[in-house]
């Protein structure tokens, strides 16, 4: 039996042998209904103790593939400038190693600042974005920077065409008429690939994209959405794309007693290693 420890299952290797680097962003600063999300990074290496670390679906073991978990970013909470900073800080070092860069959120905000260095260094960044919620609000509650807005900000940087969402089943009107501008809600694979080529990518996934009776322990819970069996299907249609990073965020493990919100997002945290290095 193996020791539980700060890493997530497998993820061991050393920084300079690794490919890629899990970091960990506990932050929840703007959470509008459940916070909670800053302990997710910590409960989804935990939980993971509890997976194999080989995966039937990708023929892949994440013991064998060349993958370290450098800890949690720190910061003080409540002071968004500084959280920012340090994510940047974070990634651009990793990007300077020439890693492949995985985060444990926190919530979906922390997805902007790593963005904010990637695009920095590729220009012709493509976004996956799974998630139950739109988040293409220009402000929230007269707020510019929140997990309600970050697609919005994200945008900003990369431009809505190079976005491609998946699962949104909640928004205004305004953000669903935003998004049916180009066209890149649930798009099939063929197009998708169309339109990413080779182009660097980087993937961003929700928990809320899984429906509440597969994933309650989320801060926004959403009823209506993927079961665990869709959303592992479409994560396996994404092998293949340049990716660049990822994110998993928005677990509040509080919420759900029974500790298994916590372990399905350890198996999409594998399922997530798995697609990003096929």
């Amino acid at each position: 039996m193996k020791t539980i420890s700060n890493c997530f299952i497998g993820c061991d290797k050393s920084v300079e042998k690794s490919d890629l680097l899990i970091f960990g962003a506990p932050y929840d600063g703007t959470s509008s209904f459940r916070p909670g999300s800053r302990f997710a990074p910590d409960k989804i290496r935990e939980a993971s103790y509890g997976l194999e670390t080989y995966s039937p679906d990708y023929n892949m073991d994440i013991e064998e593939l060349n993958v370290g978990d450098i800890g949690n970013v720190e910061f003080p909470f409540g002071e968004k400038d500084k959280v920012f900073k340090e994510i940047r800080s974070c990634t651009a070092n990793l990007l300077d190693m020439n890693k492949k860069i995985l985060c444990l959120g926190g919530e979906h905000l922390i997805t902007l600042p790593i963005i904010e260095e990637l695009s920095r260094i590729h220009g012709n960044l493509k976004l996956i974005h799974m998630d139950a919620h739109a988040d293409m609000r220009d402000t929230y509650i007269s707020e510019k920077l929140s997990h309600a807005t970050v697609l919005n900000n994200i945008s900003e940087l990369i431009g809505q065409k190079n976005i491609f969402h998946y699962g949104i089943r909640s928004g205004t009107r305004e953000e669903f008429d935003e998004i049916a501008k180009f066209n890149n809600l649930n798009i099939k694979n063929d197009k998708l690939t169309e339109n990413i080529g080779d182009d660097p990518v980087y993937l961003t996934i929700d928990l809320d994209i899984l429906d509440t009776s597969v994933l309650p322990g989320t801060g926004t819970p959403e009823p209506g959405g993927l079961s665990f069996k869709e959303l592992s299907e479409l994560l396996f249609s994404f092998k293949g794309f340049n990716f660049v990073g990822a994110d998993v965020v928005e677990l509040a493990p509080d919420y759900d007693f029974t500790g298994a919100s916590s372990i399905v997002a350890a198996k999409v945290v594998r399922n997530t290693i798995c697609t990003i290095l096929s």
